[in-house]
């Protein structure tokens, strides 16, 4: 969990919703649901300006095929059944909600099924979330909702009051996109505003349920290769111990009846490697699958498989979990911000992080230098208008000169004429 205060500024309306651009190409296209369980497409021109940084931003904000095929998909295929048993609200993040001064702006980043949005009544929410039927699921209940990527949210700097992404990031399979999504949650805050972030921990409270994930397998190694991943550092490429031909690409499955013994040597195994990528399996009942929809499909693709003996169909999802001080160093040096706090908490990791206040000397500098640079313009303006004024003068001397003589002139032409 993730805490992040920033100092304050005017709060801005809903009305006052800005997107930014996609930084992938020049357009890029969000679908927007409101209240009135309509839908819109807004299309986005991109900033040519911003060419450079976008193709720098291209590799994190391009999905992996691994994110694609099992956290994309398959939370579109489960929606509905995931949406039904999350319903409980985590105290400390329905705490955080309720906190917040009234008429804030908050904004849920991956809010799945919009079990956060509206918890405090006196506050506006806007949620965000990849899974188009998750966004579906929370139009219907009249609440404030875009479909939109977590590394690349579609609003303006500094537009919420809050941010709150509550156990999203483990989805994301690079540390570069993981810290992308971080940068998200501060810049979409504005200074005095607060982001909440959530994660699972590796080091769970119940260590068999290990036994029941998967670890990512060489057989994923061809969709997921890249840096920043876990196959790809130096921990990984330079140990040779780090095997992990010998992980089941299947799930573990674990009989009640198994002895200790056994449950514990798996574990030894996932701890001696460093373990931090699983499957993470969803079974979801015969009777709730859409057999000529989504689950037949990912049956067919290979997907999601058969487990008759459950009655369900079974979805793998990918996880990264978090390790211990792994999200003080992903959140560290985001911005303005700085980690104040730090627990445990349901399996999960948190930190509180607050944006440091700007030095009443720094922004006096700030504007005694402003001053300073109208100062000089006003400066050379002068000097300018008083080099203007010198060859006025010199002009009206010259003109009086001119006119002194033509007087003469007159008055000598006048004595000769009486001549």
């Amino acid at each position: 969990m993730i805490w992040i205060q920033f100092q304050a500024r005017m709060r801005s309306p809903l009305s006052e919703l800005k997107l930014i651009h996609g930084g992938l190409a020049p357009s890029v296209y969000y679908k927007f649901f409101h209240s009135s369980r309509k839908m819109r497409d807004v299309k986005v021109k991109a900033n040519s300006s911003k060419s450079t940084h976008q193709e720098e931003s291209l590799s994190v904000k391009s999905t992996p095929e691994i994110e694609k095929k099992y956290v994309h998909r398959v939370y579109d295929a489960i929606a509905p059944h995931f949406s039904s048993t999350r319903y409980a609200k985590w105290p400390k993040v329905a705490a955080f909600l309720e906190s917040l001064p009234s008429g804030s702006v908050i904004l849920d980043a991956g809010c799945g099924n919009g079990k956060y949005l509206g918890l405090n009544p006196n506050c506006f929410f806007i949620g965000c979330d990849i899974s188009n039927p998750l966004i579906r699921i929370c139009s219907e209940k009249g609440q404030e909702v875009v479909v939109a990527d977590a590394v690349n949210l579609p609003y303006r700097d500094g537009f919420g009051d809050a941010a709150i992404s509550i156990a999203v990031l483990h989805h994301l399979s690079t540390e570069e996109r993981r810290k992308s999504a971080v940068e998200e949650l501060v810049r979409v805050v504005k200074p005095g505003g607060f982001v909440l972030i959530t994660v699972w921990a590796a080091e769970q409270e119940d260590k068999s349920l290990l036994t029941k994930w998967t670890p990512l397998s060489p057989k994923y190694v061809e969709e997921w290769v890249g840096p920043g991943s876990p196959m790809d550092s130096p921990r990984v490429r330079n140990n040779p111990c780090f095997g992990l031909e010998s992980i089941p690409e299947t799930d573990v499955s674990v009989k009640e009846e198994k002895d200790k013994n056994s449950v514990e040597v798996l574990l030894e195994a996932v701890e001696m490697n460093h373990q931090q990528e699983y499957f993470v399996p969803w079974h979801l009942p015969y009777h709730r699958a859409e057999v000529s929809g989504a689950s037949a499909s990912a049956l067919a693709s290979g997907l999601a498989k058969k487990d008759d003996k459950k009655g369900a169909v079974v979805y793998n999802r990918y996880y990264h979990v978090f390790s211990e001080g792994e999200l003080d160093r992903l959140a560290s040096g985001v911005g303005n911000a700085m980690i104040v706090d730090r627990f445990y908490d349901k399996s999960n990791w948190c930190i509180a992080e607050k944006e440091l206040q700007v030095e009443k000397s720094q922004i006096l500098a700030t504007k005694h230098a402003s001053i300073q640079s109208i100062e000089r313009k006003c400066l050379m303006l002068d000097q300018k208008i008083v080099s203007q004024n010198l060859k006025i003068t010199l002009l009206r001397s010259t003109i009086q000169d001119l006119d002194s003589k033509y007087h003469c002139s007159v008055q000598q032409l006048r004595l000769i004429s009486t001549l």
